[in-house]
Order: structure tokens, then sequence, then C-alpha cells
């Protein structure tokens, strides 16, 4: 079975090595699709010496409209079986992660999995913040949650029949994604109880309060844009659940 994974990046020459190396260490040999946004920083150079020593390292620059239109890019150049998505500044937390997801998809029931996630600092890889995400219940996302989008591996086939991001939705085109997925066509998913991906602090969502307000309202349009009607509560819950990680 072959797994594709994507990684979007613009300018991340401090981050993007190690990205890669954690994609590279994986056993089962992945095919890494890189999408760049045409990089100023050296994020090119880096990537251009990789490829030449990865023949599964398959690479593109060139101009985008955001995260989640280099993102689209990079599904539409895949050609494994399962897909999943790794950002430029986050890394696998083992050499074992893709082969768990592997043994996941060995049962053709299944559509998709997710693990884990645990936040690290910039300069090091201290742990200041703990995503457990746990098993999905019926009514999960009725209570504000979602699991995280980096640890998120999905059928190929899934995207082909329901879509890829929307990128009218922002900051919460990946949100949209999984309860467009998971909670309106119901496919089935698996919880891996582990940690899968180490992600580095930072994220436009959580930048600002304007940014935090205006990620709220791209939640809610996702449920709209899906037919979908929330609790009264359900978009207060997806932020206070984040309180969680902090004391975790």
């Amino acid at each position: 079975m072959l797994i594709s994974v994507v990684t979007v990046v613009r300018n991340s020459a401090r981050t993007i090595q190690h990205c890669l190396a954690s994609v590279q260490q994986q056993p089962v040999s992945p095919e890494h699709i890189v999408v760049d946004g045409q990089s100023t920083d050296g994020t090119l150079e880096i990537l251009h010496q990789a490829q030449a020593g990865n023949p599964r390292l398959d690479m593109i620059s060139e101009a985008d409209t955001g995260i989640y239109d280099a993102m689209g890019k990079g599904l539409a150049r895949a050609r494994g079986e399962v897909i999943g998505c790794l950002n430029a500044d986050d890394f696998y937390a083992t050499s074992t992660v893709l082969e768990r997801v592997s043994e996941v998809f060995a049962d053709p029931a299944i559509d998709s999995c997710y693990g884990d996630l645990v936040f690290v600092d910039h300069p090091g890889e201290k742990v200041v913040r703990r995503w457990h995400a746990g098993r999905m219940s019926s009514r999960a996302f009725y209570w504000g949650w979602m699991p995280p989008h980096p640890t998120f591996f999905v059928r190929r086939s899934v995207y082909e029949r329901y879509g890829g991001f929307r990128l009218d939705l922002g900051t919460a085109a990946d949100y949209e994604l999984m309860l467009r997925f998971l909670v309106k066509h119901r496919i089935t998913t698996c919880y891996i109880p582990a940690v899968l991906v180490k992600m580095r602090v930072g994220g436009v969502s959580n930048a600002s309060l304007r940014n935090r307000l205006l990620a709220h309202q791209y939640d809610r349009k996702a449920w709209t844009v899906n037919g979908l009607r929330p609790y009264p509560w359900t978009l207060l819950l997806k932020p206070v659940r984040k309180l969680g990680q902090w004391l975790a």
C-alpha cells in the first residue's frame, strides 16, 4: 500500500529539513509531495538537495492563493491509496507512524484514521501542549471535538468521492473537510492511541483576537455549507476544549 504525504511550504528553511527527514525515515517508503509557494529564504535549495537523494520526493514550486490551495495541488498529484497532510513546521513523532497507519488501512472497511498530537516549542522539542484526541463518538463534533488534522489520514477514494479543501473557508478549511467526511458522509474512522505528530507552536487562527473571531465565523460556515445544524454551544466548546491541552 502506497501512502502519500502532502507538505505545503513557504519560507520554512529553519524547519523543512526536520519535516523531510521524519517522512523519509518511515520504513514503509511513502510518496512525499512537497508544494512550495515560491520560497525566497533558502527553502528551495534544501528541497532540491533532498529531492536529489530521494526518488519518492515529488516537489513543485509555484504561486498559490494560500495553504489550502497548495494542499489541493498536492492532493491532485498524490498517487497513494492513502493520503495524509504534514505541515512544513511539523514532523512525525516516531519512525513507526506510517507503519501503524498502514496496519489500520489493511482493513478495507476503514476509510480514515487519526491519532494524538503534541505541540513543541520552536527552539527545541519541549512539549508545551498535548492534544489527546481520543475515540470519536457519534456526536463528538457537536460537542466541540475534532481530530488533529496533521494526524488525519484518508483514502484517496474518499477525496475523489466527496471533494477536497474548500478555499472559501479560510483557516477552517481542514475543520470543514473533516466535518464533511466524518459527520455528513459518515466515513469510517479508526483512532490510533499514540502521538503521531509533533507540531511547532503557532498558528494563524489563534494569532490574535480578531483572527480567533474570524475563525469562529468560518467554523459556523463549515456547518452551514454542509447543511448541518450544530448545538447552540458547539462552536463555543471548540476553542474551550483547547484549555485541556495546556493542562494535560
